[in-house]
């Protein structure tokens, strides 16, 4: 069980294990990853690669409902009592303890789990975006399961989900759900500007190129939440593609953002948080004047684009006060 005396402030507003939770990460990376690539697999595809992702749950992380035949099911990471929990349509569900366990170890129980529900899903075993991808199958590389860490990273999770829902909610522009993309272990959301983008040049590892020509066919300004950044631990990111001349000289906020040449973006880390008052208000400035110098410089249609729909869901009185009518 998780340790209820530890701190209840959802992560990233407090001190995470980030300098001890590699190995734990690593193989729940890949655990996702499995999980991930059955979504693929199973839900149409839909356009920049929104059916791949998970999804932040109250519990954990899901795959939401996917479709089999003339049923529905769904995969779900509980990293509160630590257990992976597969549910279907007719009624039936199974579980798996979330414990140390090998990725291959793993991938044979779910293929299991899932063909005691009369599921039957094939999918590509080999890992993407990681330099060394090695097959689900084969993997007993990456066997560590500390539950705390575990626990501490969907808190992390849950709170930037909330942020970035936040920040998303005035765009009226076309824009992602705030996903989990397992490639890449990150939380994110993209806004669009509507124009066609340059070719993407590709270059992830272990990704066809054609994968990141696809995803970045339009134009796009996407920020999110990385827990596993090796050099800066958990970090807000903020890019723009294609990234407009002057973008990573631009004045953004807080101060403690800084632009990161390796990644092409700016970044403000979760360490950079833990003595600013109101660390909620310091991201959503990052999001905000990140996004304002990428979208400016880059010439998008902004008044086009954004709304006047305010942040924290008052939307039936703004609705009110812009129509003139009374609620």
């Amino acid at each position: 069980m998780v340790d209820t005396s530890a701190p209840t402030t959802p992560a990233p507003w407090r001190q995470l294990p980030w300098h001890d939770w590699a190995d734990t990460l690593a193989t729940l990376h890949m655990w996702t990853q499995i999980v991930g690539k059955i979504r693929m697999a199973q839900t149409p595809p839909l356009n920049h690669w929104w059916h791949v992702p998970l999804y932040v749950s109250a519990r954990g992380l899901t795959t939401t409902s996917m479709p089999y035949r003339d049923r529905l099911f769904q995969i779900d990471f509980d990293f509160v009592d630590h257990r992976l929990v597969i549910v279907e349509s007719g009624g039936r569900s199974t579980a798996i303890d979330l414990r140390p366990m090998s990725v291959a170890t793993f991938y044979r129980a779910v293929m299991d789990e899932l063909g005691s529900l009369d599921i039957q899903v094939r999918i590509r075993t080999k890992p993407t975006e990681v330099a060394v991808a090695i097959p689900f199958e084969q993997d007993e590389q990456h066997a560590s399961y500390d539950r705390d860490q575990a626990h501490a990273c969907w808190q992390g999770l849950s709170a930037a989900h909330r942020v970035l829902t936040k920040f998303r909610g005035p765009f009226i522009g076309k824009a992602s759900p705030v996903h989990f993309f397992w490639g890449g272990f990150d939380l994110a959301v993209t806004r669009f500007s509507g124009r066609v983008a340059p070719t993407h040049p590709g270059g992830a590892p272990n990704c066809p190129d054609w994968v990141q020509e696809e995803a970045y066919s339009r134009e796009v300004s996407s920020a999110g939440w990385w827990p596993t950044s090796p050099l800066l631990g958990p970090a807000f990111y903020s890019y723009t593609y294609p990234q407009p001349a002057g973008f990573a000289q631009a004045a953004v906020r807080p101060a403690q953002a800084t632009f990161d040449d390796t990644y092409g973006e700016f970044v403000l880390r979760d360490d950079d948080l833990l003595g600013v008052a109101d660390p909620e208000s310091a991201v959503l400035d990052f999001l905000q004047s990140t996004y304002d110098a990428g979208a400016s410089l880059a010439g998008w249609d902004r008044a086009a684009l954004e709304g006047d729909y305010p942040s924290d869901g008052r939307v039936e009185r703004a609705w009110s006060t812009r129509t003139g009518t009374r609620t």
